[in-house]
C-alpha cells in the first residue's frame, strides 16, 4: 500500500518511504563528507558520505536527488546526478526505506545548510576508508549514519569498485 504522510509521522510510525543518497565529488575526485547537526530527526550528530533525504510526495527520485544535493550543499546549477542503483535499507528496528543512490560532481564552492550540516570537508577515499575502521565500527572516532554506510559499502563493492 502506498500513501502520503508528514515526515514526522513516517518516522514515528516506522513507515517505509523513499529516500535519495547522492555521493558528491569535487574536481579532484574527493568525496563530500559531513557531520549532521544534533537537531536532525534521524541519526543526529553522525557522519555521512552522502547528501540526500526523503523524496517528496509526487516527486521522482531524480528530481529529489538534484533538489537535495543543491539544498544541502548550498549551491545552484549542479549537473543532474547520475543514477547508480536502488536498494532497500531496513535496520530491523522500524527504520526502512527504498534508497536510490546517485553520484554528482560539484566544482562549485559549497555553502552547506547550517541547520543540516555541522561540519564538512571533501576527503580522499583513503581517508574515508581509514575513518571507517577495520570493522566499520565506531572505534575509529567517527560514527557513521547506518543507511549511508550501507549505501557506501554497496557502491564500493560493486564490480568496477565505485566509491
Amino acid at each position: 500500500m502506498t500513501g502520503q504522510a508528514p515526515r514526522g509521522a513516517v518516522y514515528a510510525g516506522g513507515l517505509r518511504h523513499r529516500c535519495v543518497f547522492v555521493q558528491v565529488r569535487d574536481g579532484a575526485g574527493r568525496i563530500f563528507v559531513h557531520r549532521r547537526t544534533a537537531t536532525k530527526l534521524v541519526f543526529p550528530s553522525l557522519y555521512d558520505m552522502f547528501v540526500g533525504g526523503v523524496v517528496g510526495a509526487g516527486e521522482s527520485y531524480d528530481t529529489a536527488a538534484l533538489r537535495e544535493a543543491e539544498e544541502e550543499l548550498g549551491v545552484t546549477g549542479l549537473p543532474t546526478p547520475s543514477y547508480l542503483f536502488k536498494f532497500l535499507y531496513d535496520d530491523g528496528a522500524g527504520r526502512s526505506w527504498w534508497s536510490a543512490v546517485y553520484e554528482v560532481r560539484c566544482e562549485l564552492p559549497v555553502r552547506p545548510q547550517a541547520e543540516e550540516v555541522a561540519w564538512h570537508a571533501f576527503l580522499p577515499e583513503g581517508e574515508i576508508e581509514r575513518r571507517l575502521g577495520p570493522d566499520d565500527g565506531p572505534d575509529d572516532g567517527w560514527e557513521w549514519v547506518p543507511d549511508g554506510l550501507a549505501a557506501y559499502r554497496r557502491l564500493r563493492d560493486q564490480p568496477g569498485g565505485r566509491g
